[in-house]
């Protein structure tokens, strides 16, 4: 029998029900984020909201957004809002996230959802709570390929996996001003890129049944002159499967994933986190699946179009990604950067 791929299972993201988005925090994300949405879906951006007034004016002429408001606290009680877009830096996460839940609104907050697993549980927790649906913006658990690679995992195609590799990793000369380099913005490689493979891993486990807190780990790393995490090599069991996964803002990779089971391995193409290829290999036999419609962080869309469906369905929290798994990964971030010597101010 020819072996063959499953084909995703999402809908196109412009049959999502509509909801008004506020973008808090008008930065390069959100106006990819934003263009995604405005290309891709009928989704309706309605405001933005900067500290800097001619920011968020210069964002909403940028991308057509209907109104730009200069404060925070305008944005979260607009009743013209329905979910309330955090793309502020990680550590601001807390504070606006709970403000937003506070005035009734449902949050997408960008990954990682806190700096750290408490600030993350208090968002959990407060979400609950109100009774409102909250999300961490791990765009790739919603993204085509990784549906396909989902459904070889469930069904049994490559036998029970034993292995998980996955990077992401680049070449970034910044200042030391820069954000990520800065602890009191909650700087490093760790939680600002290296978050995908530690969520990748974490997604391997729970798809095939496994407890998404790890029985063992292993830390390698390097620290830049600002005491963030420059570069980190971590190792993550769970129950008959570890994980050999990386990261680094000092060298480029090609950051592809593999899964290897006991009957056969599956592979992203390369940049796993975005929209790419799956190929899959049992015995002799290999497959391809690689028909992405959308590509590059137009990806963006898939996660914003799953989350109004969910609203829609009269859910407070993904199914694809629950927010106590969100808080365990966090967790296991916890702990790398305890062992690599990382604290941010105020933890």
């Amino acid at each position: 029998m020819t072996l063959r791929l499953p084909e995703p299972r999402f809908p196109d993201p412009r049959d999502a029900p509509v909801l008004r988005w506020g973008v808090l925090a008008p930065g390069w994300i959100a106006g990819h984020f934003v263009g995604s949405l405005k290309r891709h879906t009928n989704q309706r951006v309605v405001a933005v909201a900067s500290r800097d007034a001619s920011r968020a004016q210069a964002f909403a002429d940028e991308f057509g957004v209907e109104r730009a408001l200069s404060s925070y606290d305008e944005l979260v009680n607009d009743p013209e809002v329905d979910v309330v877009y955090v793309a502020s830096p990680h550590s601001h996460h807390p504070d606006q996230a709970l403000a937003a839940i506070a005035a009734g609104k449902h949050v997408l907050v960008e990954k990682p959802m806190a700096r750290n697993a408490a600030e993350a549980r208090a968002i959990v927790e407060a979400a609950r709570a109100a009774g409102v649906f909250a999300m961490e913006a791990m765009w790739t658990r919603y993204l085509p390929h990784i549906d396909v690679l989902r459904q070889v995992l469930e069904g049994g195609t490559i036998g029970q996996p034993r292995w998980v590799t996955g990077s992401f990793a680049t070449r970034t000369v910044v200042p030391d001003t820069h954000r990520l380099m800065d602890p009191a913005l909650a700087g490093g490689v760790l939680l600002d890129i290296g978050i995908y493979p530690l969520s990748f891993a974490s997604f391997v486990a729970t798809t095939t049944g496994l407890p998404a807190a790890p029985t063992d780990l292993q830390v390698m790393g390097s620290l830049a002159p600002t005491g963030v995490d420059a570069q980190v090599a971590f190792q993550v069991a769970y129950p008959g499967l570890q994980a050999q996964l990386f990261t680094s803002m000092l060298t480029p990779a090609d950051d592809a994933a593999r899964v290897h089971g006991e009957a056969g391995w599956v592979a992203t193409g390369p940049q796993f986190r975005g929209p790419t290829s799956v190929h899959l290999h049992v015995g002799d036999e290999t497959a391809t699946w690689d028909d992405n419609r959308i590509e590059d962080l137009d990806g963006l869309c898939f996660q914003a179009a799953a989350l109004a469906r969910y609203v829609d369905a009269g859910l407070t929290e993904s199914p694809l990604h629950p927010l106590d798994e969100v808080v365990t990964v966090l967790e296991t971030a916890d702990e790398i950067r305890r062992r690599l010597g990382v604290v941010y101010p105020g933890e």
